[in-house]
């Protein structure tokens, strides 16, 4: 992003909402105004933007995209069942305390200046949260992917990092922020997040995009396809969209669909070519009979 960018973005510039979606189209990201907004509000209020909706729309290049164009660092903690504080914050480096207590076995220094020693940032091993407030240089983007799938116990965790960004280590006592950082949390609710988690965080759905909208995404993707095609695709994806499937397709299946037939030859889609490509598009086989016995050449007709 250019100087002059940075300074249309500053607090109070009601430009910069406009400068936002020109810098993402520029990275290739088409960002509508609402979801232009409600990154711009984010980063200018410094309160973390929870992006719901379907996977594979483009929740997670969100974080990227603005890493990015802010030139900052990007800190991703990918969330799963399980996920606890000595993968997600931080944790002692034991191996290295050990060699440090046999080389201090002879030192002069007393019980508690050895035990200060040991738990020094020294032997921390950080995790992305403890990253993200350590972070000296530049506001980082820290990006929580797929916090749904966290459990509530690690939810409820993250409420001291998003209210005060602090963590709290026992042996150190409280790491402050040095620069608060742009957090992004993704979610594609496989279930229901806490109102305490909501009240502390900016909202917005990512839906399906329309037609136009979808061939914008296509066109700046993958430039190299041809209009033809990615029109055919699109019209086909939002058709199959329709369906009664168990996993709809995202743009991001658009896309593979779209490189797929063009990497093959083809010019136009026909029923042939979404054979050879149904694994782009539908992700599992009772998709795929869904598909079928829908009549592809009926949906390539729509």
């Amino acid at each position: 992003m250019s100087a002059d960018s940075q300074d249309e973005l500053g607090p109070g510039n009601l430009m910069g909402v406009n400068v936002l979606v020109r810098e993402f189209e520029h990275l290739r990201y088409v960002a509508d105004t609402a979801l232009a907004t409600a990154i711009y509000l984010s980063t200018q209020l410094h309160k973390p933007l929870l992006i719901e909706g379907h996977a594979g729309l483009g929740k997670t290049e969100v974080a990227k995209v603005l890493a990015s164009a802010l030139e900052t660092r990007l800190i991703r903690l990918q969330c799963y069942e399980g996920l606890d504080i000595s993968s997600a914050v931080y944790e002692w480096n034991y191996q290295k305390q050990l060699l440090a207590i046999k080389l201090q076995e002879k030192s002069e220094h007393t019980v508690e200046e050895k035990e200060k020693h040991i738990f020094s940032r020294e032997f921390l091993l950080q995790r992305p949260l403890l990253q993200s407030i350590v972070e000296e240089d530049r506001t980082p983007v820290l990006l929580i992917d797929e916090i749904d799938r966290a459990d509530d116990a690690f939810e409820a965790f993250l409420l001291e990092l998003l209210s005060d960004y602090q963590i709290t280590v026992p042996e150190l006592g409280t790491i402050r922020a040095k620069h608060v950082p742009y957090v992004i949390l993704t979610s594609n609710r496989s279930r229901e997040l806490s109102d305490a988690l909501k009240r502390r965080c900016l909202y917005h759905w990512i839906d399906y995009p329309g037609f136009e909208t979808e061939m914008r995404i296509v066109r700046a993707r993958l430039p190299g396809v041809e209009e033809r095609l990615a029109r055919q695709v699109v019209h086909l994806v939002q058709a199959v969209r329709r369906l009664e499937l168990s996993k709809p397709p995202g743009v991001a299946e658009t896309l593979d669909c779209a490189q797929a037939a063009s990497t093959l030859g083809k010019h136009v889609l026909d029923v042939e070519t979404v054979e050879q490509t149904m694994g782009c598009l539908v992700k599992s086989m009772e998709d795929s009979v869904a598909l079928r016995a829908a009549g592809i050449a009926g949906l390539l007709s729509e």
